[in-house]
């Protein structure tokens, strides 16, 4: 894993040059949706698992009744100036979306766009740690593509396998599920202070965002979930609203017992945040119900965009408890649950 802490450098240009950072350089979720409606309808087939229709973390083919095949791709622009601590972040949050399915890692192909006259050393750094990333978690980058851009971006489409049975999916909450959070928000609000010279926490954001989900899904597939995503560019609402949809259910969040990197809910207060994290929030409005209780500034954390978040798992209260207990979810925490009500709605209680 490289360093955490990251002083100015030479690479200064790699944030400069980003319109957006990480995750938070996403699309509007409306404008794609309304994108998503003009592809054709994919042709029927028994052995697609999981295709695009509930927006989910990965595809998943069946090959055989003991091996589904999950593939994903996952790439942004600079959400740190230090070449490796980029790369390292991109890789883990590429390998996230097959975590997020039940998946383990098998094989992975680089995406990389990069200037043809930049600094060749701060690329190879990228791709090095990216690699080194992806390696530790047993998937070799076995190869990719790159593109001459004057934006740099980076990441990886990656492969894994799963038992079909075992799969995680976003579509398979049922009312009285409890929801299980693995990482706390705030990484893109705290980014944004520190860019703006205030103090922000960005040390801890640093570590939750190289900090592997693969542990945690093992031990949600191994305590029997069936249904998880992860939060990333459309912040918790976000996914969470995906999931219940996709569910035919309804969401409550609690909102004091979602975890925050310290001080970021200072941070939103003061005005900090993302022109992502402000889409997102008026893409979900119409769908929330938030309680009088609430403090404001908080809706604006839980619609952060998060670079390479946690998981959020949806399962019954006997099977969060186990995942709760096992050492590699340490940190989880309920954050709500699923309920009977208009479908894709939340409400927000204190």
């Amino acid at each position: 894993m490289p360093r955490v802490s990251q002083g100015a450098s030479a690479h200064d240009a790699l944030t400069t040059t980003a319109r957006g950072a990480g995750c938070g350089c996403k699309l509007d979720p409306s404008v794609l949706l309304e994108a998503l409606s003009s592809v054709p309808p994919l042709p029927a087939d028994p052995r697609l698992l999981v295709g695009n229709g509930d927006l989910d973390d990965g595809a998943a083919y069946l090959l055989d009744e003991h091996t589904a095949v999950v593939a994903t791709v996952d790439f942004f622009t600079a959400v740190v100036d230090d070449p490796e601590i980029f790369g390292a972040i991109a890789a883990t949050n590429a390998l996230s979306d097959l975590h997020a399915m039940g998946a383990r890692p098998t094989i992975a192909l680089a995406v990389v766009a990069y200037p043809a006259d930049g600094d060749r050393q701060a690329l190879g750094r990228i791709m090095a740690a990216g690699a080194r990333t992806a390696a530790g978690e047993g998937c070799p980058v076995v190869g990719g593509h790159s593109i001459d851009d004057p934006e740099p971006k980076y990441g990886l489409c990656a492969i894994g396998t799963a038992h079909p049975d075992r799969l995680l999916r976003n579509d398979r909450g049922r009312p009285g599920d409890l929801l299980l959070l693995t990482k706390p928000l705030g990484v893109g609000i705290a980014l944004a202070a520190h860019r703006a010279g205030e103090p922000a926490p960005l040390d801890e954001a640093l570590r939750t965002m190289l900090r592997s989900n693969g542990g945690a899904s093992r031990a949600a597939v191994h305590a029997g979930a069936s249904c998880a995503t992860d939060v990333t560019g459309f912040g918790l609402l976000g996914h969470l609203g995906e999931v219940a949809a996709a569910s035919g259910c309804a969401a409550s969040l609690t909102a004091a017992a979602v975890p925050l990197l310290p001080g970021v809910a200072g941070l939103a207060a003061a005005g900090h945040g993302t022109g992502g994290g402000r889409r997102n929030r008026s893409h979900v409005e119409g769908r929330l119900d938030v309680d009088a209780g609430v403090d404001d500034r908080l809706i604006s954390v839980f619609t952060d965009p998060q670079t390479s978040g946690g998981l959020l798992v949806a399962a019954p209260p006997h099977v969060v408890a186990e995942i709760a207990r096992h050492p590699d979810a340490a940190g989880a925490t309920v954050v709500g649950s699923l309920v009977d009500g208009d479908v894709g709605r939340i409400a927000v209680r204190p």
